[in-house]
């Protein structure tokens, strides 16, 4: 173990949960009402600058974005890649989950919710779109909040930063391929091109700067890339909140004549943190891993990289679109959820590790 991981994982395990994280449901809802009330009291400017486009990008939300992302993925330390070996059972479980799970399962759920449960409540014309949206949604696990939510489970430092590590790099390769097929599957027509172009514009270009960011920070001292973290935070999550209300402002009137829509995406989603958790923290226990390991294994599996979600579902279908909305209610129930993921498996400790592979370890 390098001494360089050893530092990151303990500077990661000591974060905070800020209070813009902890209230981040509150602050969408008031993006929502914001958002709503802008588009309706100010039409004009909000068409000017949904129109501001460059190759299908819209400008704007295209610098907002990156504000959200790069800090998110200065976090990420690629050196601890070779953690992964001290606990090979708890990262196969990891990638199971994130990668053969947790997308075929949203899929899954879209289809049977979206197009089916739901389809007489929900706008006939979005519904492929809603579909597109849950499955961004999906196949984009979880950066920098799950090193909040290990924290608040004791879960093991190191075994979250590899895992971190290890799913930011599958992701560059595997988000478009991923995507590709399962929009394929739903009959769901997206340009590869216009798909790789979002890969590069939001996971490859902003990896590739805030890695040289995160070495110019670390060449400075640990204390030193520790307090430029804790001012960029709040950037982060302020970009995120303006593009948000940026997309309500063009959701308004679909909102006004459809309110229940977003208490009906949110069930499919519900169900698959649920889903995904359980069976991570399940299958970890059945292998004999530790529970410091299945806790931010079983988190990673349930939350999302929801920035580039949000993202990805602009860049494709638009502001307006049902993807872009859809998008924004795996933003809407994140925290609570997560949350309630975290009571769970702490309160639950007790009965994992009575488990026959747990006790044989002691």
């Amino acid at each position: 173990m390098s001494a360089q991981c050893e530092l990151t994982a303990k500077a990661a395990a000591r974060v905070p949960m800020s209070v813009f994280e902890r209230y981040l449901t509150v602050w969408v809802f008031l993006c929502i009402v914001v958002g709503i009330v802008l588009g309706q009291v100010l039409p004009g400017p909000v068409q000017v600058l949904g129109h501001m486009e460059f190759a299908q990008v819209n400008i704007p939300v295209g610098l907002l974005i990156w504000v959200m992302i790069i800090p998110m993925l200065v976090k990420v330390d690629f050196g601890a890649l070779h953690e992964v070996r001290s606990h090979v059972r708890g990262i196969a479980v990891t990638l199971v989950i994130n990668w053969l799970v947790k997308p075929f399962s949203m899929a899954l759920l879209a289809w049977l919710f979206v197009r089916h449960l739901f389809a007489p409540l929900l706008p006939a014309d979005q519904l492929d779109s809603y579909i597109a949206g849950l499955i961004l949604l999906a196949a984009a696990p979880c950066t920098a909040m799950v090193f909040v939510w290990s924290r608040l489970t004791n879960g093991d430092p190191l075994f979250t930063l590899s895992q971190v590590a290890l799913n930011d790099s599958i992701m560059i390769f595997a988000f478009a391929p991923i995507v590709g097929l399962l929009l394929g599957m739903s009959a769901i027509i997206v340009p590869w091109s216009t798909l790789m172009t979002s890969v590069v514009l939001y996971i490859v270009i902003p990896l590739l700067l805030a890695q040289w960011w995160r070495r110019s920070l670390l060449a400075k001292g640990e204390a030193h890339f520790a307090a430029t973290m804790a001012r960029l935070g709040p950037w982060s999550i302020a970009a995120l909140l303006v593009t948000l209300v940026l997309l309500f402002a063009f959701q308004g009137k679909a909102i006004i004549e459809q309110p229940l829509v977003i208490a009906l995406l949110a069930v499919p989603i519900l169900i698959q943190v649920l889903l995904n958790s359980g069976l991570a923290y399940w299958l970890n226990r059945a292998v004999g891993e530790k529970h410091s390991v299945a806790c931010p294994s079983a988190l990673i599996g349930a939350s999302n990289f929801f920035e580039l979600a949000v993202a990805a579902a602009i860049s494709l279908f638009g502001f307006e679109s049902g993807a872009a909305l859809a998008t924004v209610v795996g933003v809407l129930i994140e925290v609570p959820v997560m949350l309630l993921v975290v009571r769970i498996v702490n309160q639950t400790k007790g009965w994992y590790e009575t488990g026959p592979a747990q006790r044989s370890l002691s």
